[in-house]
């Protein structure tokens, strides 16, 4: 919530937009992007971006998040909190890379926890098996819950059409309500491989939140950024404790698999998919909708214009 004005849900509460989908889709037309409470500039002493290293996927976790100047910075006492990973089917177990590692998501549930969150729900909107099956085998259920989180199944009722004003391709799309209503929203992709976008990472993971996903892959790069300007990911914190540097974004080898411990965090989703893409030998410009998104003024695709943190754990 912006402190100083309205939450976005109370202005629909002040509008009378609560009585159900119907009424819902039809007065978020015209609508502006959320109002998600945007976190302070980073001070003197705090990076723009940090990159953690080490065999302890908690301990870097809490490393990258520290170094942007703690979880507080992002979340406030009672706050709504969703962490938003990637739980694309239930064909592989974490080890062969498809989904974002369980220890990282349990790491951030616990640490909003910790800094007052009145609720941390975890989802993802999977394309293989169901969702309760797709949360069992990528092991996230088992952590969220462990850690106190609340893993959440998406209504289809939620869904519902809203504008996006920033769009260059897309006008509107219909987007799950809970997301752009949530006080903070947490982007937490597993970085990978994928055979039509290149890699798959925060920009890329933000269809998990969306209807009709494959109707994206038109024009994929702009209308990921037409998204992306709608959703604005509070925080974005990107998994390279492993990467899948082939045959992704469903993976089934091994071999496909590289060990990276590597940890990512930015508030900007541009620059920390930026970061991300040189685990792969690729820029951000290599990448459609990174490129897409810093042209539309959404992050800093340039690193070398931001204070980069790296530390080892």
């Amino acid at each position: 919530m912006n402190r100083k004005g309205l939450s976005r849900r109370q202005f629909l509460q002040l509008t009378g937009v609560t009585a159900g989908a119907t009424l819902l889709a039809a007065a978020c037309k015209g609508q502006p992007a959320n109002n998600r409470r945007t976190p302070p500039p980073p001070g003197s002493d705090q990076a723009y971006l940090t990159v953690a290293r080490g065999a302890d996927a908690s301990a870097i976790t809490r490393a990258a998040i520290a170094g942007l100047g703690g979880i507080e910075r992002f979340v406030l006492s009672g706050h709504d909190v969703i962490i938003k990973p990637n739980i694309c089917h239930d064909y592989y177990p974490p080890d062969y890379a498809p989904t974002t590692n369980p220890t990282v998501v349990a790491t951030l549930v616990t640490l909003c926890l910790g800094a007052g969150a009145r609720r941390v729900r975890v989802m993802d909107m999977s394309f293989g098996g169901t969702p309760e099956t797709a949360y069992a085998m990528s092991g996230i259920g088992e952590a969220v819950g462990a850690a106190g989180g609340e893993m959440t199944v998406m209504s289809p009722f939620k869904f519902t059409e809203v504008a996006i004003p920033q769009g260059r391709d897309i006008k509107a799309w219909e987007t799950y309500r809970d997301v752009l209503e949530a006080d903070v929203l947490i982007d937490v992709p597993i970085a990978k491989h994928h055979a039509l976008a290149r890699l798959t990472l925060g920009g890329k993971n933000l269809l998990g939140v969306i209807r009709n996903a494959n109707q994206i892959h038109r024009n994929l790069g702009q209308r990921i950024a037409d998204l992306t300007s709608l959703i604005r990911p509070t925080l974005t914190v990107v998994d390279a404790v492993r990467i899948l540097v082939a045959h992704g974004p469903t993976g089934g080898s091994l071999n496909d698999v590289q060990q990276m411990d590597t940890i990512i965090a930015s508030h900007d989703i541009v620059a920390a998919d930026a970061y991300a893409a040189t685990l792969f030998g690729l820029t951000g410009a290599d990448i459609g909708y990174v490129k897409a998104a810093a042209d539309m003024g959404l992050g800093t695709i340039d690193l070398n214009a931001v204070k980069v943190e790296e530390v080892s754990v």
